[in-house]
């Protein structure tokens, strides 16, 4: 029997996510194992009369590849990879795997060697995306192997994930305007300021937010969402940072992340568990050792740690920060391979300043201060 709620993310994300047009190209990517979502969206993208290209992918095969291949094969950039960088209007990517832990073999060398080989292609969509000639989403569906990280049976994990979405709600899209009207405010609250910093346990941090630009996360890109970030001036980030969750890379658990700044660079790092991971990402190229974002997140439907970045990044409560590639729009501009995210909560003691003015305590926005009518907006 289908679930009606697969129909419902489909034709949330076909017409307000990417918003789809008559004659565009989209590509929609997951492992076979997401078959029942790949065909709704293909549906749905047909009924809009857009063009779309369904590429399923078996799973094992990029274990094999990360394993086997030789260092010429491995920086070998495929024209077919290099079509969907360049052509293609819109881009649909589904997580979702039968086994979370596949790469956790993996050496961490050649993956960041593979993440250096296609960092030309990640960088041509994002200047696409940049120009306004791409656009992309990615989203989950619920299996097996992401229930069991999360602790979750299959049946409580969908009822998270598409609760998160809340695809439970009778009009998910009305919903979500509600949602971007109400990250509005913060955005324009934020893009005001010239500092931010952040306190929490082991924690303080300041990073230059000046001139850069503060993006509303309501579910055009990521889904679910439910987030505020900017890019932070590259060499403005000072002091240390505790990351109170697991940082997850490939399906690769670093556990109790401590970064130190100065001046934009990480100068140490350490981690109680696959420490040797974390420093082969710091190595993959001069960005990696540089904050390409910096976050808030606001969807309290969430809270609870799932080991999966597209839900514990948007969870109400906590902040997370992004080794590696700037996010266009933002302004920023540090450049490398990877986009790695790591999730801090704030919800005990935790405490964000713009300017100098709290406006963010123990995992909640001041509304008062978010709000208040004598703000000057940008234009």
């Amino acid at each position: 029997m289908k679930d009606i709620r697969l129909s419902k993310l489909a034709h949330l994300l076909v017409n307000y996510s990417l918003e789809l047009k008559k004659g565009e190209y989209v590509l929609i990517a997951g492992n076979t194992v997401a078959a029942p979502l790949l065909t709704e969206l293909f549906r749905e993208a047909l009924k809009v009369g857009a063009h779309p290209e369904v590429i399923p992918t078996i799973e094992e095969v990029q274990e094999i590849f990360l394993k086997e291949a030789s260092d010429e094969q491995l920086n070998f950039i495929s024209p077919l990879n290099r079509l969907k960088a360049e052509k293609y209007d819109a881009f649909i990517g589904l997580w979702g795997e039968e086994n979370t832990r596949a790469l956790s073999g993996i050496d961490p060398e050649r993956m960041a060697a593979r993440y250096r080989a296609t960092a030309e292609l990640t960088q041509i969509r994002a200047k696409r995306e940049e120009n306004g000639e791409f656009r992309w989403c990615g989203t989950m569906f619920p299996t097996q192997g992401q229930a069991q990280d999360a602790n979750m049976s299959l049946a409580d994990y969908e009822d998270f994930v598409f609760q998160a979405g809340l695809l439970h709600k009778e009009n998910p899209i009305a919903e979500w305007r509600k949602i971007s009207e109400q990250q509005q405010k913060i955005v324009d609250y934020l893009n005001t300021k010239k500092e931010l910093r952040i306190v929490s346990k082991d924690t303080d941090l300041t990073l230059g937010i000046a001139g850069r630009k503060w993006i509303n996360c309501d579910g055009k890109i990521n889904f679910p969402d439910g987030e505020v970030f900017t890019g932070p001036i590259e060499n403005s980030v000072n002091g240390k940072i505790r990351f109170s969750y697991p940082g997850i890379f490939s399906g690769q658990e670093i556990e109790d992340i401590r970064l130190e700044f100065r001046d934009g660079v990480v100068v140490e790092a350490s981690a109680t568990k696959n420490e040797k991971l974390l420093h082969s990402l710091l190595e993959t190229d001069p960005g990696a050792r540089r904050l390409g974002e910096i976050a808030i997140g606001t969807n309290y439907q969430i809270q609870t740690f799932t080991k999966h970045m597209l839900f514990d990044e948007k969870m109400g409560g906590t902040v997370h920060a992004a080794l590696g590639r700037s996010i266009p729009g933002t302004g920023g501009q540090n450049e490398s391979g990877i986009h790695w995210d790591m999730l801090c909560d704030m919800k005990t003691g935790g405490r964000i300043y713009a300017d100098g003015e709290l406006f963010y305590k123990d995992g909640q926005f001041l509304d008062e201060v978010i709000s208040r009518k004598d703000t000057p907006r940008l234009e």
